[in-house]
């Protein structure tokens, strides 16, 4: 067993409820303040890039429902993770205010509470110990799924008014970018083989998903989602946007674009924005639909933490055997020759023996003239 240091630091506090937003606005050194029950993968990977002083979670940030990795990838990184402080620290901390955390004590301009100091090992016990409850957490995933089913199958099963974008999809394929597990990698993978510059699918960012795109060089042709995790440099690349719409006609992300002046469209369908990313490649016509950063395994629904994922399972049911994960496309694709650069190829290379035999014969008569010239002289 590791020897637990005592840690002490400090620095100005960054409050969020939402890890998401918070990470964007995150600067080194920073205290990260979050409400994040059960501190996922992804948020885990985003906070220890931004590269906090400190990471404080009012909530637990593994409440032993699921073995979840995230709060391990925070204490593998180094960062100090006090977790448990209470939901009062989010409205007793001003954003910026100087905050001291000494072991599991925070305190600032008098006020202080006292968390759980989690390392390593207190990780490990903890993932341990919840796998064996996982099947309770498994029970309630498939209750909520089957209730979905049973209220929204309509959803499911029927074509959706999708809205006219001014996008083609129709029998092309289709690249979903979600920022979520390996996003970076599957990316990069995709592109170093050949796939995005050859294939040239539509480019189709789920909120953060199109700066992901953009920071490799790529422009998204779609923006989709809530618009909260989305940067104000993509959503002016010229891509078209749509605002993730609710039953009911609620489209929270539509604020933000009028705010900016900026056209959008709404597409409204119940499930998460991920979901509706797929729904309109599939209802478009797109003949493949890959995907990167999505979920797909159970570690990756009970990760995301909320009964909306039902849907994400349901849809995928729908979207059948159009769609495929990224990993699987990387590994396949191979950059290929066409015939024609083949034969361009060859044509030059005869051309170029050609001409060098054509000259040869004269070249070296000069040579031979020029040198008995040189040499009588």
């Amino acid at each position: 067993m590791a020897i637990r240091t005592r840690v002490v630091v400090s620095g100005p506090a960054r409050i969020s409820r939402r890890t998401k937003e918070l990470i964007a606005e995150l600067q080194v050194g920073d205290i990260a303040v979050i409400d994040h029950l059960d501190l996922d993968r992804v948020a885990a990977e985003g906070l220890v890039a931004a590269r906090p002083a400190a990471v404080v979670n009012a909530a637990a940030s593994i409440s032993g429902r699921y073995a979840n990795v995230g709060p391990l990838l925070i204490a593998a990184a180094g960062i100090p993770l006090i977790d448990n402080v209470g939901r009062e620290v989010i409205d007793a901390l001003d954003d910026g205010a100087l905050v001291r955390i000494d072991g599991g004590v925070l305190s600032s301009r008098g006020w202080s509470a006292v968390g759980v100091r989690q390392d390593i090992d207190t990780l490990e016990r903890s993932i341990e110990a919840s796998r064996a409850t996982v099947g309770e957490e498994l029970d309630r995933f498939a209750i909520n799924t089957l209730e979905y089913l049973r209220s929204e199958h309509r959803a499911l099963l029927e074509p959706l008014t999708v809205p006219e974008i001014g996008v083609e999809f129709h029998g092309r394929q289709v690249l979903v970018v979600v920022r979520g597990h390996d996003y970076r990698d599957d990316l990069a993978a995709l592109r170093r083989g050949g796939y995005i510059a050859e294939v040239r699918p539509v480019l189709v960012g789920v909120d953060g998903g199109a700066d992901a795109l953009l920071d490799l060089g790529c422009t998204p042709d779609v923006i989709l989602g809530d618009m909260d995790s989305v940067s104000e440099r993509a959503l002016r690349c010229g891509a078209s946007l749509v605002v993730h719409g609710y039953p009911g006609g609620h489209a929270p992300g539509a604020a933000r674009l009028e705010a900016l002046g900026l056209d959008h469209s709404v597409f409204a369908a119940a499930g998460t924005s991920e979901d509706i990313a797929l729904l309109l490649a599939y209802e478009s016509g797109a003949e493949l639909i890959v995907a990167v950063g999505t979920h797909n395994s159970m570690e990756d629904f009970l990760d995301k933490g909320r009964d909306g994922m039902a849907s994400t399972f349901l849809v995928r049911m729908k979207v059948g055997a159009r769609l495929v994960d990224a990993k699987g496309v990387s590994r396949l694709y191979h950059s290929k020759v066409r015939k024609t650069d083949l034969l361009l190829l060859v044509g030059a290379a005869l051309f170029s023996l050609l001409a060098v035999t054509a000259i040869s014969q004269p070249a070296r008569l000069f040579l031979e003239n020029l040198w008995n010239a040189l040499r009588l002289g």
